[in-house]
Order: C-alpha cells, then structure tokens, then sequence
C-alpha cells in the first residue's frame, strides 16, 4: 500500500470562472453550480431516456498452473504460434471508476471494477481518500479478486474514491504503471485513472524532462500529473482544464483529491463514460453503464466530449473543457470492447450488435443449415444473422472460461493448442453441417484461420465465416491495442486472399457503408479510423506508442520491450490501403 499526506486545502472554486460557450450540438455544456446535488426523475440532458439495465456478470476464475510460464519451446509453423491466439483481437486498454459521497466507496468501486473486467484483466488498483484527507492506493497485478481481499479493502476507508483495471506491460516492472497514479504537489495530493491514449505524449514528456521533470513510469497518464503540477491556473479544477489543453488524442480520466472528485473526457470523446447516482445521492462515473448496474446506481447521462465535470460538497459543477469539433466517439465500442448489456454512447450494444448480424445475413446470405458463433464477443450478432435468415442458431464452439493467460503444453506438440484450450467444437452440432460461423472481427487472421480448421476436424462440410465489421486496415492511436498496419491482414490482402488463407468455403465482412447507415444522423461522430485510415487527430510525431504502455504479445515479453513497442506513425494524408477494395462487401464461395 503506498499512501500520500495532504498539505493544503483546494481553493474555492472563482465566482469569476466563466465557461465556453462553444459546445457539442445537442449537448450544451455550461456552469452548472450546485446541479444535481439528489437524485431527480428526468437528469439533465440524459443520453437515454426510461432504460432499464439488467446486469448479468461472468467472472472470470484464475487457473491453477496460470503461474506457471510453459518452457517447451513451439517449433517453427507456417502460421505464428499460439501466443499469437490472445493477441488476434484488438484490445481495450482499461477501465475506470470514480465515486464520491458514499461510505463504502472502495467496496462499491472494487465491485464496480468487476463489472469493467473484460476492458483490462493484467492490472487493478483503487485509491481513496481517508478522514484524514490523506490519499491512500492499492494496486496490484492480476484480476480484481486477486489484487483485493477484505483486509485490502479494510486498508481503504472513506466516501471517495476511484478505481482502474487495465492491460499492461510484461514483466516484472509491470506493478509500476498500474493505476490510478497518486502524486503530491505544493497544493496537496491528487490520483487519477486514464482510459486512452495521447498521441502527443512523446513530445510532452520530453518537455517536461527539458523542465527537470523526472518520470517513474511509461506511462503516457504520468504526463498528465507532471501538467497538473506545473500548471499555474487556480482553482485546481482549471489546472485539470489546463492540462488538457496540451493533451491530443483521446483520454477518459476521473481524478480525486483531498475533497473533489473530477471527470474529464477529451474533445472528441474517443472513449466512454457515463454518469450515475445511487439511492443515497452518490455520485458514480464508470466506463460502461454495466458497473453502474452492479452497484445498483442509475444511469443519468453521458460526460460530454470535451466536458468537466466537479463533484464536491456543493454538488456538480460542470464547464467546457475546449473548443471541439464533432465528436469522434470508438466504434469498436459497439463492435467487440462493451459488453452486451452496456449502453455506450446513448446506443444499447446489444441492439447494435444484433443489428450487425442482420444485416450481414441480408448482404451476405448463403446456404447453411446452422448458425453458431465464435464465443463470446459473436454471440449477438449470429443470434442477429440466425434470426434474419431463419436458421437454427446452436452453441457449435464452447469457450472455456478457466485459462490463464499462460499455461503448459505437453511435450508432444498438439496442433492449435491455444485456440483448442479455449474453444471446444460440438461435433454432434457441426457434423456433416454447412456451418455458417460469426466472429466479430479479423485481425491477423491466426485465429481464425485455426477455429476454421477446428470446425472441419470436427466434421462441418462447409465453413462460411461472416464478420461482424468492416476489414481492419489500419492501427488505433486512441487506446485500443492493434498491431501495427503491416501486421493487419487486411491491409496485406484482400477478400478472396484472406479467404484462401484462413481455409473457409466464404467469407464476407460488414459492409462500412451499410454500418454507417445504420447509425443514421449519428454516423459522423464515430471514429472509422481502423477501417478508413482517416485519422480524426493526426499521430504528430515520428513513432507513437499502440497503448499507454507496450503490450508486446502479453505473455512472453522480456524487460528490454517495456520501453520498446513503437510503431511508425502514419504520415500525413498517407493512403494507408486502397479502402474500396477491401472495404466492400464479398460474399466468395469456392
């Protein structure tokens, strides 16, 4: 446990302060003093209006040999090894959680943080803030239930407090970069959690070094802290506004110090986060409104792109953080990262993704007798595609929910290990069947290139894979872990290529255009930058990290690449792939 002591109070915040008056169509933001102090029926300017959530979470269970490191080498294949398996889906770095008021806050927040499981299984850590206004951090390595224990929580006292979970580095430095980070400045102390990432932070952190700035972490939120401090606005609240001011790309943080807790969201809102409030007027900031549920808080609304948001003793302050254009919100969001029973960005992610399966169902029909999915993130939209195309939908992969991140391999080498530890196919489902199978996206194809051979052992007669998104060209600068462009098999191949590739009889992906119309009048604030190679906020500098912190594959990584994992930014206007080959749709049968 690492605690930091307090030396001064926050300034009031200034009558004078005035906000800007350029704001996010159709979500006004404005000075809101003393706002939403109770609960109230209709919240201000709420996302989503009379909806209900219903939270069912799976947690996950820790492997008993998941210590174990295995040590038989895998010899050369003509497809990567099965490390590889974990790293063939893009992956969302963390999750964050803010609560003030409440007398159990670390409870509610460790609960809270198992709901955003799924954004970050590496990492987890809370800091609250005690009677004594002192800031006191747990954090740790590995899943929520294994960083925390009732003694862990004991050592947490207070109605303040803030939480993360995320994806990390490898090896075992990797206990430093876990978050939320806690400083102490000439005011006082602050700790703060970040979901996203800066594409500016190469430059800002060599300034700051310049300064006599000295860093104990890679991560770019460090830089965060170091902007607070040197930041000469008043109240703190402005040194935050301040700060931000300097940051490009895309950052959801919740900050905490001796009195205030503080929400933040970029200008473009690349990354989600909602508001909420439970029965005794606490006040919750979460990821994703699952965390909500669990807690048994009520959804009120989103934090805008490019607000502030204050909760203290007074209530709810809320200003404008910039000046910002449309929103550029992920949609991967929708696509792979939330789960079902989120609403992210005002949109159910279950409707969504059953949505996706229709319309590839439409667009990309065939002749099946059965529908199954690649568990769990295809799971809604086969149910999708079944419905729209009157076939059966059946539980043809079971996924095991009790591998670790590493695990023991026999001697004698088993074809697939990976992929077969995690997916087991139902013969009596798949044989002699033409098999359609959902996934939500394609990577590197390693992957599915398995599950596809794994299917036909298992006796399916045809194999026809259809995807949930549009082809993936290029790599994510906003907090979503993807291999550099060159690794991407789209951007190396085409429909037909990938489809000889991973062995399926067809292959079709989600059309962009048809994604697009799906979202109606809300199509030009989300960020296709994945599949476009348009990129809403331009990587700056010569190479930019994929995450926060290097992930290399998440299993076998050496100490020499925590500082590694650059990737070459893309230069400006840089055609990154010939998008209309790739991106449209094909329905290619042999």
């Amino acid at each position: 446990m690492a605690a930091t002591t307090s030396f001064s109070a926050l300034p009031k915040p200034s009558s004078s302060l005035k906000s800007n008056p350029q704001v996010p169509p159709k979500a006004p933001l404005f000075i809101l003093p003393k706002t939403l102090q109770k609960p109230t029926s209709s919240p201000q300017k709420p996302c989503l209006s009379n909806t209900t959530h219903k939270t069912h979470i799976a947690l996950c269970s820790k492997n008993p040999i998941s210590d174990l490191v295995s040590t038989n080498k895998k010899s050369p294949d003509d497809f990567p090894s099965y490390f590889d398996d974990d790293d063939d889906k893009p992956r969302e770095e963390c999750g964050v959680v803010g609560i003030y008021g409440d007398p159990e806050a670390s409870r509610l927040c460790y609960l809270a943080l198992h709901a955003l499981q799924h954004r970050g299984q590496e990492g987890a850590g809370i800091v609250t803030v005690n009677e004594n206004k002192v800031l006191q951090s747990v954090t740790g390595v590995g899943l929520v239930s294994e960083v925390f224990n009732e003694s862990k929580l004991d050592q947490l006292p207070g109605d303040l407090a803030i939480g993360h979970v995320r994806y990390s580095t490898a090896g075992s430095s990797m206990l430093k970069n876990v978050q939320p980070f806690v400083a102490g400045y000439r005011f006082g102390s602050v700790g703060v959690a970040h979901n996203g990432n800066l594409v500016n932070y190469m430059k800002l952190r060599a300034t700051l070094e310049d300064n006599g700035s000295i860093f104990n972490t890679s991560s770019d939120t460090e830089v965060v802290l170091h902007l607070i401090a040197t930041s000469k606005a008043r109240p703190f609240f402005m040194r935050i506004v301040d700060a931000c001011e300097k940051l490009e790309g895309a950052y959801s943080m919740v900050f905490v110090t001796e009195d205030k807790l503080v929400a933040v969201r970029d200008p473009f809102g690349f990354r989600p986060l909602v508001m909420g409030r439970r029965s005794n007027g606490a006040v919750v900031f979460a990821s994703e409104t699952c965390a909500l549920d669990l807690i048994e808080a009520t959804y009120e609304r989103e934090v805008y792109p490019g607000e502030v948001l204050v909760v203290d003793k007074d209530g709810v302050q809320s200003l404008c953080l910039m000046p910002h254009p449309e929103p550029k919100q992920c949609i991967f969001e929708h696509i792979y990262f939330s789960l079902p029973n989120s609403v992210v960005f005002g949109r159910s992610v279950y409707e969504s993704r059953h949505v996706f399966g229709e319309i590839l169902a439409t667009e990309a029909p065939v002749d099946c007798d059965v529908v199954i999915a690649v568990p769990d993130s295809g799971v809604v939209a086969a149910l999708g595609y079944a419905a729209k195309a009157g076939v059966p939908f059946q539980q043809g992969l079971i996924r095991s929910h009790y591998v670790g991140r590493t695990f023991i391999e026999p001697s004698q080498k088993i074809r697939d290990f990976g992929v077969k530890l995690k997916l087991s196919p139902v013969r009596g489902v798949l044989e002699g069947k033409r098999v359609v199978v959902v996934d939500d996206s394609i990577v590197r194809g390693t992957t599915s290139l398995k599950i596809v051979r794994l299917l036909k052992e298992a006796g399916a007669k045809e194999v026809h894979m259809r995807i949930a998104s549009p082809p993936i060209i290029a790599s994510c600068y906003y907090g979503v872990d993807t291999p550099s462009s060159e690794e991407l098999i789209s951007n190396r191949m085409n429909v037909e290529e990938i489809r000889e590739f991973i062995g399926c009889d067809s292959l079709s992906f989600l059309p962009l255009d048809s994604l697009k119309k799906l979202l109606g009048d809300g199509s030009p604030n989300f960020c296709y930058a994945c599949f476009s190679g348009n990129y809403p906020v331009q990587p700056k500098e010569v190479k930019v990290k994929r995450v926060g912190d290097f992930v290399d594959d998440g299993l076998n990584g050496s100490l020499e690449c925590i500082d590694g994992g650059w990737v070459q930014a893309p230069p400006l206007n840089q055609d990154v792939h010939n998008v209309s080959e790739v991106g449209k749709l094909s329905s290619l049968q042999n």
